[in-house]
């Protein structure tokens, strides 16, 4: 194993310990507020999933910025993660769900470091608006009754 190979090795490894040690700053571990051994298990389960996951949100967001080779605020988790939450999609007159406005360049930087551009988001967009307008319509025939029969 070369030097940087184990310098990134042990970067690796020393960030994953610092993610754990820090699981009660950004998860909310520090009050358990359970009633039961069994959902204690699987808030700890639910915990070790997310932290899995923002780990790789991080190691995906570090590989942009040294592609990049400059430091970019936006390029931190949480900060990414608000900045993707601005992407939302709204229902226009014709019931029609649609992306709310244009996908910006700090968005398409983020979403490049996980493998994805504008077309995804829009495509994505597009079958989420299928899918929803199935279950309104499948919502809307399944209303019940309000006990009033109808008189001819």
């Amino acid at each position: 194993m070369t030097a940087s190979q184990a310098l990134v090795q042990y970067k690796g490894r020393d960030i994953s310990e610092k993610l754990f040690r820090s699981d009660k700053t950004f998860i909310g571990s520090r009050s358990e507020r359970v009633q039961s051994a069994q959902s204690m298990s699987s808030k700890f389960f639910i915990e070790f999933v997310a932290l899995i996951v923002r780990n790789r949100i991080y190691n995906l967001l570090k590989k942009q910025m040294i592609r990049m080779e400059s430091r970019q605020k936006y390029l931190t988790v949480p900060a990414a993660i608000r900045e993707l939450e601005k992407i939302e999609m709204v229902r226009r007159n014709n019931k029609v769900y649609k992306l709310d406005h244009a996908v910006t360049k700090t968005q398409k930087i983020i979403l490049s470091s996980f493998g994805l551009d504008e077309t995804d988001i829009s495509r994505n967009a597009e079958e989420y608006s299928k899918m929803l307008t199935v279950t309104q319509s499948f919502m809307n025939k399944e209303e019940p009754d309000d006990g009033e029969e109808e008189i001819d």
